[in-house]
């Protein structure tokens, strides 16, 4: 008996590592390097595109949980993000190529799973499979999935973020430093004034915007990875309040307060590549270089990569999945990934994380283990299977999702603690149930 794993993005690698580690025979199909999806350009897998930060990294956060219950579960995208890491203050950021290639190589020698170049255009209900397609799923296997579900079909829009080569940067007007100084030099800042701030403000929203294929006019935007020039649109001062907020930050050519910062993160080990920091963009690309030239600093920027923008998308999955992201109806069919819902590279990998736990446990004759929304990587697996929710939209993990503590703690460091603590408690049994 074998499972048959759909997508070496995330998800996919971390669902087939969890059950070939569990002794279950994967078989892992990837279209790379056959088809590539728009927004995909390497062979390698798990390819990172919007960013390549997994943001906050301390336990006493949401994401900085879920990555350390990851972490315990013995997640194989956290051993790679772990080990491959580059500074960042106080996020977990990642060299994208070291990390792609440390997980293919991983996946490639383990004695359990064998990889298959190939591009999966039908389902099988009775075959154990985990379908982590992506966001970016092929048109083909879409209308499969839509054959199987009915009309459960959503998506959304999202964007990447430009990249620049170090070397281009004119680090006479630019300085490294990071807000309120913590993680030290990890960011380059590009400060700007007030009259550089509204001249770049006017260009940017009337810059030319690249078109939407797909038939689409008006797509939905994800909040949480908005192109820049919509959020300028939202007000003259949205972007101050965003990305560009000024404050935690002195000027150190001239000591000065500037009125808004443009930040740039590392965005390879070598430190030869910077990505802006909530530049998530799909003007043109001769718009994308006019425009961001203006940003003190990038006045000469080589880029590297130029933003874009692709289509998301992602099931209605409080109708159709279960909190361990099996389906409801075919319950050998399991969803992992953005295409549920969970939005996130790291929220992503987590579901693989269950997938995989929960169907290597089915197909050994187990009862699967589903994590209480106690724990973050329990949370996001009741969020999406909410039957409650009637306008299901994509979710990063956050204490919301989570069941809040028996008793009302005010003080936000203290009920941080306090709900790390059950949370590592319960995944710290599961470790010992199943030694």
């Amino acid at each position: 008996m074998e499972l048959k794993v759909i997508g070496a993005g995330l998800a996919g690698c971390e669902a087939a590592w969890q059950a070939a580690e569990h002794g279950v025979k994967v078989r892992l199909y990837e279209m790379k390097p056959v088809r590539f999806s728009p927004a995909h350009h390497s062979r390698n897998f798990a390819e990172l595109v919007c960013s390549n930060s997994l943001r906050a990294d301390g336990i006493y956060n949401a994401v900085g949980l879920l990555k350390e219950e990851m972490r315990q579960l013995h997640s194989l995208i956290m051993e790679a993000a772990d080990a491959t890491k580059v500074p960042a203050g106080g996020a977990l950021a990642v060299d994208r190529e070291g990390f792609s290639a440390y997980i293919t190589e991983k996946i490639k020698n383990h004695p359990n799973i064998t990889v298959e170049e190939k591009e999966i255009t039908s389902l099988e209900t009775d075959a154990w499979t985990v379908v982590a397609a992506g966001p970016l799923v092929s048109d083909a296997l879409a209308e499969e999935i839509q054959r199987l579900i009915g009309d459960c079909y959503l998506h959304f829009f999202d964007a990447a973020a430009p990249i620049v080569s170090f070397e281009s940067i004119d680090m006479s007007k630019a300085f490294r430093a990071a807000r309120y100084g913590k993680g030290g030099d990890d960011y380059i800042n590009c400060p700007m004034n007030k009259e550089e701030y509204l001249a770049f403000y006017q260009a940017l929203i009337s810059a030319e915007g690249a078109p939407i294929h797909d038939g689409v006019e008006d797509p939905k935007v994800f909040e949480g990875c908005m192109p820049i020039e919509i959020m300028a649109k939202r007000g003259e001062d949205t972007m101050r309040f965003g990305p560009l907020k000024p404050v935690g930050l002195t000027n150190p050519h001239d000591e000065s307060r500037p009125y808004a910062v443009v930040q740039l993160r590392q965005d390879n080990a070598a430190g030869s590549m910077y990505n802006l920091v909530g530049f998530q963009t799909h003007l043109k690309f001769p718009e994308q270089k006019r425009v961001f030239s203006m940003i003190p600093g990038l006045e000469n920027a080589e880029f590297v990569r130029y933003g874009v923008m692709h289509r998301n998308t992602y099931l209605n999955a409080p109708q159709l999945l279960n909190a361990d992201y099996s389906m409801k109806q075919h319950p050998q069919i399991t969803f992992a990934g953005q295409i549920t819902g969970v939005e996130g590279y790291v929220e992503s990998a987590a579901s693989g994380l269950i997938a995989g736990l929960s169907v290597a446990a089915k197909m050994q004759g187990k009862e699967p283990r589903v994590f209480s929304a106690k724990t973050a990587i329990g949370a996001l697996g009741a969020y999406i299977s909410n039957g409650a929710i009637t306008n299901f939209q994509p979710m990063n993990v956050n204490y919301g999702i989570m069941t809040s503590p028996e008793k009302r703690i005010r003080d936000k460091r203290e009920k941080a603690e306090h709900i790390a603590n059950i949370s590592m408690e319960e995944i710290q049994k599961y470790k010992e149930e199943i030694v």
